[in-house]
């Protein structure tokens, strides 16, 4: 391997694809520690120009004071929650990240998601009844996505990728967003209906959340917005934690359950979920470890945020600066 090209420093603080990670190291010297060493970490960040991070690695104040040579930080990711913006840019500190790189690997997963539960399926793989096999078949009945209407909470890459999806597959499209409905439709080519909340909470047949950490979106999902809900209600979240009153949603989920309402959530906050989880042991609500773009795609997609880190390094403009 030939070695860097350039003086500068980069520090990698959590899991990086391999090839981007040696194409990295062709352009600076390349150093590993994980956020959660500390006391090593400092003595990293006194030398770093550029610091590549994922998802839970916090770039606040704190961390930046550490890192005075600092030029640029990389998110291998599309969410910027784990970043300060205004205390980067107050630094100096140009802030990169990966904003398409996983839009078809979540679409995908959370399509799956609603399948799983509107389509419930069992196998068997060895000799079964007669009377088994007839009660499977009569037990696992499913409903029509066709006969179902969508609620896409955030209408950004993701949520537009989803409802292309849904609506060839013949879903009624419900869509709130905070943008005006013009900017919405632009480039959109299926139909939609651009609802205020009420409406939207109230017809949706499932509610899948496609919006962003930002601090106004906390607890966005809280008891007065669960009310509005049908009581046969899949909520989906495969978004950002925060979003979701969890102490709120298991009070619904427990008022529904006998009609059929029900959760799916792949992010939690915090996450890890900690023993006092609100919503463990909640019979329909269902719990994934954050899933939602850990395809070998998307992660690989992701950790070319490095192209960006050393455009930034050269003086160069990036692809994807953060505007947030």
């Amino acid at each position: 391997m030939p070695p860097p090209s350039g003086p500068f420093k980069a520090l990698i603080t959590e899991t990086l694809d391999p090839a981007c990670a040696d194409w990295l190291s062709t352009h600076a010297q390349v150093d590993w520690c994980s956020h959660e060493d500390t006391a090593q970490l400092a003595t990293y960040l006194a030398d770093a120009d550029a610091l590549v991070v994922r998802t839970y690695t916090q770039v606040d104040q704190r961390l930046l004071d550490q890192a005075p040579r600092l030029k640029v930080v990389g998110r291998a990711g599309v969410g910027l929650d784990n970043i300060d913006l205004a205390a980067c840019r107050q630094r100096g500190v140009e802030v990169v990240y990966t904003p398409d790189a996983n839009t078809q690997a979540v679409a995908e997963y959370t399509l799956a998601l609603m399948l799983d539960e509107l389509r419930p399926r069992a196998g068997f793989n060895q000799h079964i009844s007669p009377d088994r096999f007839h009660k499977m078949r009569k037990d696992l009945v499913g409903q029509q996505m066709d006969s179902l209407t969508l609620g896409l909470l955030g209408f950004g890459s993701i949520g537009r990728r989803l409802g292309a999806m849904a609506h060839a597959m013949g879903m009624k499209l419900l869509v709130n967003d905070i943008l005006p409905e013009a900017e919405l439709r632009d480039g959109v080519g299926y139909p939609f209906d651009y609802v205020d909340k009420d409406r939207f909470y109230s017809q949706s047949d499932v509610v899948s959340i496609h919006a962003d950490g930002r601090v106004e979106n906390r607890h966005l999902i809280n008891a007065a917005a669960l009310a509005k809900l049908k009581p046969t209600c899949l909520l989906i979240n495969t978004s950002r934690g925060l979003i979701i009153d969890n102490t709120a949603l298991a009070q619904w989920a427990k008022s529904v359950r006998q009609a059929g309402g029900r959760a799916v959530l792949d992010v939690h906050d915090p996450e890890p979920p900690p023993e006092d989880y609100p919503l463990l042991g909640t019979p329909n609500v269902r719990l994934l470890p954050h899933l939602a773009s850990r395809t070998h795609q998307a992660m690989l997609n992701m950790s070319w945020v490095v192209r960006d880190v050393v455009a930034v390094l050269n003086g160069q403009p990036p692809s994807h600066p953060a505007t947030q």
